[in-house]
């Protein structure tokens, strides 16, 4: 059984940061890219950040480039995203996601405010 696990999050002010964890298990965490995903109220999910498996390329959303940064621990099937620099357009619910199977994490909030 898949499961992605994300504690973490929290509430930060502007300008401050915050890591994000994501604990993988039942799946063969090195073969598979993975990424991170954050939503809104009342918008769609959107995609934050991916990782290929050995973690050799990332790739970033324009909003978040030079702020954010995803990486990763096969030996401890873990992903993260390092977030600098917090906006209040930050704020959203962040979902692990998988590309094994299409799995997500039951997702974290993050709220940035003064």
């Amino acid at each position: 059984q898949v499961q992605l696990v994300e504690p973490g999050g929290g509430s930060v002010q502007p300008g401050g940061s915050l890591r994000l964890s994501c604990a993988a298990s039942g799946f063969a965490f090195s073969n598979y890219s993975m990424s991170w995903h954050r939503q809104h109220p009342g918008k769609e999910r959107e995609l934050v950040a991916s990782i290929t498996p050995t973690g050799s390329s990332t790739k970033y959303a324009d909003s978040v480039k030079g702020r954010f940064a995803i990486s990763r621990d096969n030996a401890h099937n873990t992903v993260y995203l390092q977030m600098n620099s917090l906006k209040p357009e930050d704020t959203a619910t962040y979902y692990c996601y998988t590309w094994f199977g299409g799995n997500w994490g039951q997702g974290t909030q993050v709220t940035v405010s003064s």
